[in-house]
């Protein structure tokens, strides 16, 4: 029973979190569209979910603290109440104090219990006292609260003949209904009189209407409310299984044409007894009109199908796995890529057709599954684009200035690992570009600019690879200012020339900022150092440009997934390496007589161009005589390129990454190992670590 509760209790714990994060995105929007109801109906949803969640679970603290700031919201539902923001204030508030409350779920903690309390306080000021209290003081609840799932109805409209009289159009409220969903309408003829006797100011006609719609019932009769009176109006729910099925699932044409009214039960009993009718059938005995039956038919279809797609959407409804079995299981495929390899190698050496065509379709399939299992890690950034609302919502408040994020792409999908890694960067470059990047608004004012500055956070797919952008159109950067402190820190002489990329790239540096005081948002030189070593660690790419006056842009490039990459596997003495094939350009010779040091750097020459190059024997402090004719790997970062010298190249592997043991994690330029078809060990190049290395030796050379 105790493993059923904890299963039960995470369960609980990560829907609330999703829920929560729902929440707070919808009160973002909110609090910039506080008029628009679909938002108000997304907060309304997820405060209605986290209650009936809690009370389900036995947490009735979370239920009875999200039902008081339900009531509210109930309000603002009906009108009766304006969002502003002291409302999205308080609800941003109490969401943090229900994350609490998921971990506290006893209530023990009583500082926790005290603000959970003054937040209720504060939310009853909107709530009039007859709505909180009867006369022996017990809380009220909310009248009929509707049901927030999608639901299917069925709704008979008959207007009153004489309702034109009355200035009504019956159209228009039709129209107003299949505003709330999606929906059919069928009209009924079979009071449709012969055209001589026909009364053009008289209504003839009554509808029903199949309409699907999150709304609830009371919402449905609203729409009719000032024609009650003149109408027959009945409205039901169809989609549930109490409703009254054929063998084949269907609801019956009998019952469809009894409930409209086109004959009565006894009628039909009389005639045919329990057997189900036929169209028909009814037609030919006169009992019912062929109009009425064509459109019981039509209306038995349209039924039919809204049934069929909710068995379809609940058949298809998603099945929620920790994440830690999912790693399993990436890491399972990651080993059975290693063994088809294997597979692979040993079919080739051993010349047999017969395992060499059971090699070539288990690496087919190999490859679906890796991909199929692959895609399942790979969820959309967007939800993490969305979080960081609330961050510089509350920075922009810290900081005094004004500031709209607006987000783009959050459909493109990454790996969950590099998204949780990606997070903690993404915080940095906004935070920098709050304090640094956007003025007041007075001064944006000054200089032509709108009070409300700008970020933009989009994400893109460019093969195997994520492009990330974090742009502001606030101050920018001012190379002079860069340069002057690079200089007093020692990094760069006063006579050093470097190109623009090269002067920014220098931001990454340790304990390096530019900020004229220390705040609680920047200044202490910690941060973009921070995001370099997270991007490094990624195996990504990062670069900035800015303009002073324009803003700020700074891409960051990133892999697919961290599982399995691309890579180029290289030989060097008979070992062999791989290099990230995202970051390799292309492979050319280099002849032992070419091979020479200007300046004490060694170059090589590619198309006119002198490129620096690391001999890889060198580095590894490889014995024996290297060959005559060797190969160097061009790879470029950040509009840097650098070639890796080595014996020869093999090709392209599909690389497994392996994490190195505590003895070797801190080798210098040496990220991961795989394990290659024949068994052995290749090690994957650190190419950032070894690039910046080259770097430094270069400007000191220099």
């Amino acid at each position: 029973m105790d493993d059923i509760q904890k299963i039960l209790l995470e369960t609980f714990h990560s829907e609330t979190q999703e829920i929560l994060t729902e929440l707070e995105s919808a009160l973002l929007e909110l609090e910039e569209n506080p008029e628009d109801q679909e938002l108000i109906d997304r907060v309304f949803r997820a405060l209605h979910t986290i209650k009936g969640n809690g009370g389900m679970f036995g947490f009735e603290g979370i239920s009875s603290f999200t039902h008081d700031m339900e009531n509210v919201y109930e309000l603002v539902r009906r009108g009766s109440l304006k969002i502003n923001k002291q409302i999205i204030d308080l609800t941003l508030a109490a969401r943090d104090i229900i994350a609490e409350m998921i971990k506290d779920p006893e209530g023990e903690d009583p500082v926790l219990k005290n603000r959970a309390e003054e937040i209720l306080t504060a939310f009853e000021q909107f709530l009039p006292d007859s709505f909180l209290k009867d006369e022996g003081g017990a809380v009220l609840q909310m009248d009929a609260l509707t049901d927030i799932d999608t639901r299917t109805y069925r709704i008979r409209f008959k207007p009153d003949p004489e309702i034109f009289l009355s200035g009504t159009n019956p159209l228009l409220l039709l129209k107003e209904l299949l505003s709330l969903g999606s929906g059919t309408v069928i009209p009924n003829l079979n009071e449709l009189p012969e055209l001589n006797e026909l009364d053009p100011e008289k209504c003839f006609f009554s509808w029903n209407i199949i309409l699907t719609t999150d709304a609830g019932i009371d919402a449905l009769k609203d729409i009719f409310i000032f024609v009650e009176d003149r109408c027959l109006l009945t409205i039901d729910i169809i989609d549930e299984e109490s409703i009254l099925e054929d063998d084949e699932g269907n609801l019956r044409l009998g019952d469809i044409l009894t409930e409209r009214g086109d004959i009565s039960r006894s009628e039909l009993d009389g005639v045919l007894g329990n057997r189900a009718p036929l169209g028909r059938e009814l037609v030919d005995m006169n009992l019912v009109p062929s109009e009425a039956v064509e459109s019981a038919l039509f209306e038995q279809q349209v039924i039919r199908q809204v049934k069929t797609k909710r068995r379809a959407d609940d058949a298809a409804a998603s099945v929620r796995v920790a994440s830690e079995k999912l790693d399993i299981l990436v890491d399972l495929v990651g080993e059975l890529v290693t063994m088809q390899a294997r597979l692979t190698s040993t079919a080739a050496m051993l010349e047999n057709s017969e395992l060499t065509a059971i090699s070539e379709m288990i690496e087919l399939l190999t490859a679906d599954l890796r991909d199929n299992t692959f895609s399942i890690r790979m969820i959309p950034i967007g939800s993490t684009f969305s979080s960081f609302r609330r961050t510089l919502r509350d920075l922009a408040s810290d900081v005094g200035c004004e500031v709209e994020l607006v987000t783009q792409g959050g459909e493109t999908e990454l790996d969950k690992t590099v998204i949780e890694k990606l997070r903690d960067p993404l915080v940095h470059l906004i935070r920098n570009a709050v304090d640094h990047g956007i003025e007041s608004p007075e001064v944006r004012e000054a200089a032509g600019k709108s009070r409300v500055g700008t970020i933009i956070l989009s994400a893109s797919q460019a093969g195997a690879d994520v492009l990330i952008r974090v742009a502001d159109d606030g101050a920018g950067m001012d190379e002079e200012t860069i340069r002057q402190k690079a200089v007093s820190m020692g990094l760069i002489d006063s006579d050093s020339q470097l190109s623009r990329q090269e002067l920014f790239a220098l931001v990454f540096e340790p304990a390096f900022s530019t900020a004229k005081k220390v705040t609680s948002v920047s200044g202490r030189g910690v941060g973009m150092d921070v995001v370099k070593r997270h991007v490094d660690a990624l195996r990504g790419t990062i670069e900035i440009d800015s303009h002073p006056g324009v803003g700020t842009d700074i891409h960051i490039r990133l892999p697919l997934t961290l599982a399995i990459i691309e890579g180029l596997q290289v030989d060097i003495a008979g070992d062999k390496y791989i290099f990230p094939l995202s970051l390799v350009e292309e492979c050319v010779e280099l002849k032992r007589e070419d091979a020479d040091l200007v300046d004490g750097r060694k170059l090589a020459q590619v198309r006119g161009e002198l490129i620096p190059y690391v001999r890889l024997r060198d580095w590894f402090a490889v014995d024996g005589d290297r060959e005559d004719i060797e190969q160097i790997v061009i790879t470029s970062m950040n509009g840097n390129r650098v070639g890796f010298v080595v014996d020869f190249v093999v090709g392209e592997h599909q690389t497994v990454i392996k994490s190195l043991g505590k003895v070797y994690r801190n080798i210098e330029g040496i990220s991961g190992a795989s394990i290659l078809g024949d068994g052995t060990v290749a090690l994957i190049m650190d190419v950032p670590v070894i690039m910046r290395k080259v770097e430094n030796e270069n400007s000191s050379v220099n």
